[in-house]
């Protein structure tokens, strides 16, 4: 059954240019597809019209009927004093109005038994328990808990988080409404590596339709099982993954240069082939014109056919220093916090040359402020932090500036870099900054475009300790692939922060994970890092089942009663007094509706008071028998 089907669909912003030219494509029911191109091709623009954000100039839009779509980059607005607890639990504004409706059909009941409204109620009985009314406490705290939306976030007025917290509860909303498509613009943009492989293990198991734009190779590896790549308006179709697009593309560009080399040779032959035809013909033979013409009005077919391009890749290189000693970095109980709050404490390291290190962990833990102290512009609390005498730093963090935002990109290189008008030049345009690109002043840059540039000063220095914080945050993925084919030949040391898997899986050798204000050091690549991660967190499961299943001390058998009377009303008084902590718990349970591992805590504690409570009801049956 198709879901969303997109027949011929025009959209322009400038006269004479389309940026979607009679693009079409179907999704099927329950499909996960990737939505690729290169930035400004469209993508953002299809989604818009999808969601009727945006009226095409041509070209029909089909949803399946009753189906429900959501883009997670649209965030609705609330009125003031909404706070983001309030904004999910608008998520379940139907199953609140059904509670509401059969707490007043209660009401009514007590003085009304007649048949209309014990159907209605029953209806809605129904209704609550068929939409997981019962259950959606524990779904906002799950997804709530999955997303990194704390209760202190909960608490807020959502009007005051951020961009990327807005995201990221807008994303746990349309979650939370069941959204039948989900349409995903950038969805890990603001996420930590915790918080996006739950959106993935979700996503893998959501039973809807899902359309997702994303940057991150990993996430539509793992996620979609097709892709649409928007070029020159139009789709192309590519029946797999993003690592089957990548190399689907590139053997599709080869056949293509090869036809067009192929058309090329035919050219020249069919035109020596002609220009030999009108000789002849001169000489006597007209008949010879005729099939030099025919001949031409191939060449003129062929000739219709473009040189297919590539993306230009960088051929550039850093300038290294080579490194001499035994040190990079020495870290000797290393302590940092602010506000009284502790973000580490304790952390000993030692790094030596041409090691690739990725410090990964949740948003929060404090890995920019390792970065910072490493780079000395902050200072540890207590320890001390050790640069081996031959090391030449450079830095390249997550939110680049410059010393003057006027300056064009040019005079940057020319005024930072002190190097000549040519090779400033010849640097630019190896990093995409060609013609008048140069000119552009750096202040009206996009965060991409900065790191970029940031990039190609870092690369005239001599350096042989690299470190990056977030390198791959802002950039498409082909400004992702530029970076990576700069980095590919620096041999010296690399320390990076990142949340991009496909970089890290790429380029690290080492694996710090700061988590609890401690750091797990792992000698091994960011594949054989998530196999033992998920063998540690095997063995801790297995480790937890034993301790449940260990047998317990028999206890001896009561003795039969004398007096069964007096046996039955004990029972039944312990009877009561266990049905009166289940209740007790229950209410706990909806005053912590937002707290996850509390909600835990107290089904654990629940599930042992049911059990006690089944044996008591067995003896009270037994007495009675």
């Amino acid at each position: 059954m198709t879901d969303l089907s997109v027949n011929n669909l025009v959209k322009s912003f400038e006269i004479g240019r389309n940026v979607l030219d009679g693009l079409s494509f179907t999704v099927t029911a329950g499909e996960r597809v990737g939505i690729l191109g290169h930035n400004g091709c469209g993508k953002t623009t299809l989604f818009r019209i999808l969601t009727g954000e945006l009226r095409a100039d041509e070209g029909e839009i089909a949803v399946a009927p009753n189906k429900r779509m959501g883009l997670i980059s649209q965030i609705p607005v609330y009125p003031e004093g909404f706070t983001t607890e309030m904004v999910l639990k608008d998520a379940h504004r139907r199953l609140y109005k059904i509670s509401e409706r059969m707490e007043e059909l209660t009401v009514q009941m007590e003085s009304d038994q007649s048949p209309a409204l014990l159907r209605e109620y029953d209806k809605l009985q129904e209704d609550f328990r068929r939409l997981g009314g019962y259950e959606m406490d524990v779904d906002r705290a799950r997804v709530a808990n999955g997303l990194d939306i704390s209760p202190a976030m909960l608490e807020q007025e959502f009007a005051s988080l951020s961009g990327g917290e807005k995201t990221r509860v807008n994303l746990a909303r349309l979650i939370l409404e069941n959204t039948d498509i989900l349409l995903l613009d950038e969805p890990t943009n603001h996420l930590d590596l915790r918080a996006t492989e739950w959106l993935e293990d979700y996503l893998l198991h959501f039973k809807g339709t899902v359309l997702a734009i994303s940057h991150d190779r990993y996430f539509l590896d793992k996620v979609v099982q097709r892709c649409i790549e928007i070029s020159d308006g139009k789709a192309e179709f590519y029946s797999g993954n993003y690592s089957f697009y990548a190399e689907e593309r590139q053997r599709r560009f080869e056949e293509k240069l090869k036809k067009y080399e192929k058309d090329q040779a035919k050219i020249e032959q069919l035109t020596r082939a002609a220009e030999q035809m009108h000789l002849w013909a001169f000489m006597g033979n007209d008949k010879l014109h005729k099939r030099a013409f025919s001949m031409e009005k191939r060449i003129e077919k062929l000739s219709r056919s473009e040189k297919p391009t590539e993306q230009r890749k960088l051929n550039v290189k850093f300038k290294e220093r080579e490194f001499v000693g035994d040190e990079v970095l020495v870290m000797d109980g290393i302590e940092k916090g602010y506000s009284g709050r502790v973000l580490f404490s304790g952390l000993d390291a030692l790094v030596t040359g041409g090691e690739r290190i990725a410090l990964i962990g949740d948003n929060g833990t404090g890995k920019s402020t390792l970065v910072k102290l490493i780079m000395n512009v902050e200072k540890p609390d207590k320890g001390w932090l050790y640069l081996g005498p031959t090391v030449r730093t450079a830095y390249l963090p997550q939110l680049v500036g410059f010393s003057n935002e006027q300056r064009s990109a040019l005079d940057t290189m020319l005024w930072d870099c002190r190097c000549q008008p040519q090779e400033a030049r010849d640097r630019l345009a190896a990093f995409g900054f060609r013609g008048e690109d140069v000119m552009t002043p750096v202040g009206a840059l996009s965060g991409g475009e900065k790191s970029r540039l940031r990039l190609c000063m870092l690369m005239g220095g001599d350096i042989n300790f690299l470190i990056l914080d977030e390198p791959t945050n802002h950039l498409d993925i082909a400004s992702r692939e530029w970076m990576e084919d700069a980095l590919s030949d620096y041999e010296q040391t690399l320390l990076f922060v990142s949340h991009d898997r496909y970089f890290i899986d790429k380029f690290a050798t080492r694996i710090w994970e700061l988590k609890d204000g401690h750091i797990t050091d792992f000698r091994g690549g960011y594949k054989e890092f998530s196999a033992w991660r998920e063998r540690q967190a095997l063995v801790t499961q297995i480790e937890k089942q034993k301790e449940r299943e260990q047998p317990k001390e028999k206890k001896p058998k009561p003795e039969r009663p004398k007096n069964n009377d007096k046996a039955i009303a004990r029972l039944e008084r312990e009877i009561q007094r266990q049905e009166e902590k289940i209740a007790e718990l229950d209410k706990l349970a909806e005053e912590n509706g937002s707290d996850y591992q509390k909600l835990m805590e107290i089904q654990a504690e629940k599930d042992e008071l049911d059990t006690a409570l089944m044996e008591l009801y067995e003896r009270w049956e037994a007495l009675n028998g």
